[in-house]
């Protein structure tokens, strides 16, 4: 007794030709309603009985075409009395024998759909009258989110906590239509011309889902940056709407029971913008910058900044700026850098005892020495340090040339 399957197909088949009166889903549907109750499209011409189309109930003989991407509930009381997922043509007969209450449409449905069916159908002998209902199942577009003010998290990528205004949109589904209904959908909207709409500013309960997903950000995020399968890098997540909304789901799932408490998944999620903090945009700066000058890219960054300050100290001080630089880049360890040469170094002698405060000024004109000069040049020539040009002037200046 219940729902008898007619036939199966697109709403506009050959059979919804031969049913001149029968219900389906409303016209000028928004693309986030997700739960309307069956409308009556053209007139009783004899094939059933219903006298009560208006309001949506619907009695023996009734004909009810269910689209691509929704189902068809059915209730009495309150309680839910078939369910169909499966697009096609059905026929409300409460005394046939053949009929049945639920069709799961060849995996449409997930397996917890039968379990819910199982835990909430009608205990009792369905009357003659009943409610008809459509439930979305496609995906449900267009839900936005923002941030007011920073939230914060801890990532693994700066190793810092760091904060963000952010702000998108996400898609969601309904995978559970019974559990759904029957679990959160306010009483209210299982009335004849309400719609469950998820973008209704006036909808408390979209409101609440609308707050959740907002307090569940945060973990989402660092969710997301301390995966190591993601790279541990923030900046992938606009790039990443899948892999994003995989952790925003398991993040409402895990604080409020989405999934397996209401039948909603959040399927996917574009963020439009992630504005981050001042500390944050410094943080991200310094370690964007660590990151270009680390490794092989590192050396040849820091060996082109050393070569412009030779070429610099040459032009602004000659032979003896030269050299200057050249004990500077030894005491800071920038010669490193650079693979060992042979003999750069080898006849340096040992440091002498302190001598007294006069000492270096004593030891000055020894820099004019040209043979000092161009000494010291050589092996700067030879270190790869300086250039022939630089060796050529050095030594033109040191010889008086």
């Amino acid at each position: 007794m219940g729902l008898i399957q007619a036939a199966t197909g697109a709403l506009g088949g050959t059979l919804a030709d031969q049913w001149k009166d029968f219900f389906t889903v409303p016209e000028g549907l928004t693309p986030t309603a997700a739960i309307f109750s069956a409308v009556p499209r053209g007139t009783n011409a004899g094939r059933g009985s219903n006298t009560k189309a208006s309001d949506g109930v619907i009695t023996n003989g009734s004909k009810i075409l269910v689209p691509e991407g929704y189902g068809l509930i059915l209730m009495q009381d309150g309680a839910i009395t078939g369910f169909a997922a499966e697009a096609g043509a059905y026929e409300w007969n409460s005394e046939a024998q053949e009929s049945q209450s639920i069709f799961a449409g060849n995996g449409i449905v997930s397996p917890m759909v039968t379990t819910s069916w199982e835990r909430f159908k009608f205990g009792g002998r369905p009357s003659s009258q009943q409610r008809a209902y459509f439930v979305t199942l496609k995906e449900l577009p267009n839900n936005k989110f923002g941030t007011q003010s920073e939230i914060y998290w801890d990532d693994a990528y700066m190793n810092a906590q760091v904060g963000a205004v952010t702000r998108g949109t996400y898609t969601m589904k309904i995978t559970d239509p019974i559990l759904f209904i029957k679990a959160f959908v306010p009483a209210a909207y299982l009335e004849p011309g309400r719609a469950f709409d998820f973008t209704d500013i006036e909808n408390d309960a979209a409101s609440q889902l609308f707050n959740e997903v907002v307090g569940s950000l945060a973990p989402a995020f660092s969710m997301y940056t301390n995966d190591p399968s993601k790279g541990n890098r923030i900046t992938k997540i606009q790039q990443d709407s899948i892999g994003f909304a995989q952790s925003l789901s398991a993040a409402v799932e895990q604080n409020y029971t989405w999934s397996s408490g209401r039948g909603l998944e959040i399927i996917s999620v574009a963020l439009i913008s992630i504005e981050y903090d001042e500390n944050t945009r410094e943080l991200l700066r310094n370690v964007q910058r660590a990151d270009a000058l680390s490794g092989a890219r590192g050396n040849s960054n820091l060996q082109a900044s050393v070569a412009a300050g030779f070429e610099s100290a040459g032009e602004n001080a000659g032979p003896g700026g030269l050299i200057g630089m050249g004990m500077a880049a030894g005491a800071t360890g920038i010669g490193g850098l650079q693979q060992p040469v042979p003999g750069v170094g080898a006849q340096s002698t040992p440091q002498a005892p302190a001598a007294p405060a006069a000492a270096p000024a004593a030891a000055a004109p020894a820099a004019d020495d040209p043979m000092a000069v161009l000494t010291k040049a050589k092996q700067m020539l030879d270190a790869g340090l300086i250039t022939q040009e630089d060796y050529d002037a050095a030594k033109a200046k040191a010889l008086g040339l």
